[in-house]
């Protein structure tokens, strides 16, 4: 199996998960880069306040924003350029969650993804003082890159991956992860309840 994933990274409007306003992603097929995207995101309703601290992290502003797809209508272009792809993030947990919390904001159906994290994989396989983005990346050869681009995170992302497949001798994703001696987990997205209907 070839080393096959997406690598994905989302930025936030303020403290909520749901509040994404950009997203860049990273398409690797046989272990290089073939393909990356990136666009702004106009947060979910009652999620879309800008707060100071996160404006001056990624420099997105609320009227930057104004004219950009919702959630809801940039889920179907996400969802095209992931296919079926295994995801990729540092940090993943955030980046998941940002996924789960604004479908479950928007009403719309969140896609069951499978992802690894490339924290927990720098982890095990590097030695370093930080495990922060630029430093990981940095130590796989990607450095001087505009960290807190989305689109630019996820390149790095995608590059620490790579590296630390070929220091591995892993082949795909899955042997990746067992050789770090780290998870591929899954979204979890809760099932509709089942309805009941009385008899009378």
């Amino acid at each position: 199996m070839p080393l096959d994933f997406t690598a994905i990274d989302f930025e936030t409007a303020n403290s909520s998960n749901a509040s994404a306003c950009a997203v860049g992603l990273v398409r690797v097929r046989g272990g290089v880069v073939v393909d990356q995207t990136g666009w702004l995101i106009r947060p979910p309703s009652g999620h879309d306040r800008f707060f100071d601290l996160n404006v001056r992290i990624h420099g997105i502003r609320e009227e930057d924003v104004a004219a950009a797809p919702s959630w809801t209508a940039q889920l179907g272009p996400l969802s095209e350029f992931i296919g079926s792809d295994v995801l990729v993030a540092h940090n993943a947990g955030f980046d998941m969650a940002v996924i789960k919390r604004a479908c479950e904001a928007t009403g719309d159906e969140c896609p069951p993804y499978r992802y690894a994290c490339s924290l927990q994989v720098a982890r095990k396989v590097y030695q370093l003082e930080s495990y922060r983005l630029p430093f990981v990346a940095a130590e796989a050869g990607f450095a001087d890159f505009p960290h807190h681009n989305a689109t630019a995170d996820a390149l790095a992302c995608a590059h620490v991956m790579i590296d630390a497949a070929r220091r591995l001798a892993a082949d795909d994703i899955g042997s990746l992860a067992e050789y770090a001696g780290v998870k591929v987990s899954q979204i979890a997205v809760a099932e509709a309840p089942a309805v009941s209907f009385a008899v009378a």
